[in-house]
């Protein structure tokens, strides 16, 4: 949420309200979307947007809205293509299987922290994204200090947990 000098003008009194309100994790009130996309020459890919707060109990919709690539919502875990764990202790991975043009995935987080997911296919061009689930707790700091088994374009890729609590959306560059 955007803030600008008409709307503080227009709030007068409810100045801290409309803070407070642009502070809230995205969509706190139902599903939060995230596109899927890409160039069509498929020179880049991307998740928009790239980093996002969500309240737990929140469901995320993941839509493929790249009309020439398929693309998946996979969380790293070692349950999936024995990847690393970037996702909370006790949270259920997700794999959505290969996305088509128009097709959505959906998963609802239950457990607070940060979530690193990526895309299977395009993971070493850096089509990775961060979900903080509530104030993301003990989590911060290790998904922060991170490293491994990851190409260094996913590395990367992934916002601060610093910025995507700050502003709750976070898109790329």
């Amino acid at each position: 949420m955007s803030v600008g000098r008409r709307d503080i003008l227009r709030a007068g009194g409810g100045i801290v309200a409309l803070l407070a309100a642009a502070t809230r994790p995205a969509g706190a009130a139902g599903v939060v979307d995230i596109a899927m996309g890409g160039r069509s020459d498929g020179g880049h890919v991307w998740f928009d947007p790239l980093g996002l707060l969500v309240a737990p109990g929140q469901t995320v919709r993941w839509t493929n809205r790249d009309a020439g690539n398929a693309h998946t919502a996979t969380a790293y875990h070692p349950a999936i293509g024995d990847r690393p764990s970037r996702i909370p202790a006790g949270a259920r991975p997700w794999d959505s299987d290969y996305l088509l043009p128009g097709e959505s995935f959906s998963v609802r987080l239950t457990v607070p922290g940060v979530y690193d997911y990526y895309c299977v296919p395009h993971e070493q061009a850096g089509m990775v994204g961060r979900i903080v689930v509530g104030d993301a707790g003990a989590d911060r700091r290790a998904a922060e200090a991170a490293v491994g088994d990851l190409p260094d374009a996913a590395l990367r890729a992934f916002p601060p947990v610093a910025a995507i609590l700050r502003h709750g959306i976070v898109r790329g560059s």
